[in-house]
């Protein structure tokens, strides 16, 4: 079969070990939740995150619905996010009947704009759930103070966040609860897959119990009940222990995936830094107290028809990059939904700037460099520069 694109925007990686721990989990016959597999992942997250609690769930979206709940968000109730986010983040809660209300993000990060969240507030506000786009850091400092000050439960969207940190803390160990996604599109991976951290303890008894379809199933494997049944609303949240066994395979070698992907991400950024100013593109920003984790590497065009004519010319040239989010404010579920506080000017010059480009474990040095050929040929052609334009990449 011929590769549809010389470059392919994300290919799944896999340690080599993925199999071998399908076999053990097949081989001691506990294919369902809960089972060793599983319990290592949980070890793991709450070492690595420092989060009281680690709950493996089958997607983000069931960790931020199972945080929705543990929220106790009812119908009218107002919630605090971003609309440059995936749906999920705001499906969550609108399954629970509140009001998502969209605030504008800052221009270099491309997070929550923290400056503008308490404007957002009112009597209905329960929650602010900031995302970490690109796996780095919202300003939380600010946003937990905001949130303390209005008696306000915070909900880290995590999903880019793993081995991210901020300020020395890790990405999902600051708010009272935090989503993790292990999506194929992620860096450590399990195929679908996420986890919900619980940093407020006073949680933890019925997140397990919410998990596990509304049952006290966990306090009885315990021995704290001689028999479990059913005491809250929930639903079958928890993944198959065969998929923790591939998640584990994942995460016994998280240090070495994250060093090789930040290593294609500073390639990027070498090679394309001195198109920054010479033909006003936008590059990641990381700011000085943020650790990133090189989820992604992005580039923002001037406009929106040069980002459009910059996909369909990488295109051309085999090449699969991608523009992200539309706004979910403008979206016909967020119209109908949501609210939006104040201005969405950067949110939506973003959504019509940004392009995403390849980047996977495993992505060679050439390939890298015919992606920053390309852009670069791109601007040469279509951004009136006078020197002579590169020949096109087949």
């Amino acid at each position: 079969m011929v590769q549809k694109h010389k470059v392919p925007f994300n290919l799944a990686y896999a340690t080599g070990n993925e199999l071998a721990y399908i076999e053990q989990a097949i081989n001691e016959k506990h294919l369902s939740g809960d089972g060793r597999f599983t319990k290592n992942c949980h070890t793991w997250l709450e070492q690595k995150t420092g989060s009281k609690k680690a709950l493996l769930t089958h997607s983000c979206t069931a960790a931020l619905e199972m945080a929705a709940i543990l929220a106790d968000i009812q119908p009218g109730d107002e919630v605090i996010m971003p609309s440059f986010t995936f749906v999920s983040t705001a499906n969550a809660f609108v399954l629970r009947g509140a009001v998502p209300v969209f605030v504008d993000v800052r221009p270099d990060t491309h997070n929550i704009d923290e400056s503008k969240i308490e404007q957002a507030i009112t009597k209905k506000t329960k929650a602010i759930v900031p995302v970490h786009y690109a796996g780095v850091a919202c300003e939380m400092d600010s946003i937990m103070d905001i949130a303390n000050r209005h008696n306000l439960i915070v909900i880290e969207d995590a999903a880019q966040g793993l081995m991210s940190f901020y300020k020395g803390r890790a990405l999902g160990s600051i708010g009272h609860f935090a989503a993790i996604s292990f999506h194929e599109t992620k860096n450590i991976i399990s195929g679908e897959g996420g986890a919900l951290l619980i940093n407020a303890p006073k949680f933890i008894e019925r997140a397990e119990i919410i998990r596990e379809k509304g049952t006290n199933r966990s306090k009885f494997f315990r021995g704290a009940v001689d028999k479990y049944t059913w005491v809250d609303i929930g639903s079958s949240f928890l993944p198959s222990d065969l998929i923790a066994a591939f998640l584990w395979a994942q995460m016994e070698q998280a240090e070495e995936i994250t060093a090789r992907r930040l290593e294609i991400w500073k390639s990027y950024h070498r090679k394309l830094s001195a198109l920054q100013a010479s033909h006003n593109i936008q590059l990641p920003y990381v700011p000085a107290n943020c650790q990133h984790n090189a989820h992604m590497y992005y580039i923002l065009l001037p406009d929106l028809e040069k980002r459009t004519a910059c996909l369909k010319f990488l295109s051309e040239n085999r090449i699969n990059a991608v523009f992200h989010y539309i706004p979910l404010h403008s979206s016909p579920a967020g119209k109908k939904f949501g609210r939006v506080s104040g201005s969405m000017k950067i949110t939506e010059d973003i959504g019509d700037r940004l392009i995403r480009l390849p980047l996977w474990i495993g992505m060679a040095e050439q390939e890298v460099e015919t992606v920053a050929d390309a852009i670069n040929a791109y601007l040469l052609q279509q951004i009136n520069c006078p020197q002579p334009v590169m020949k096109a990449l087949i």
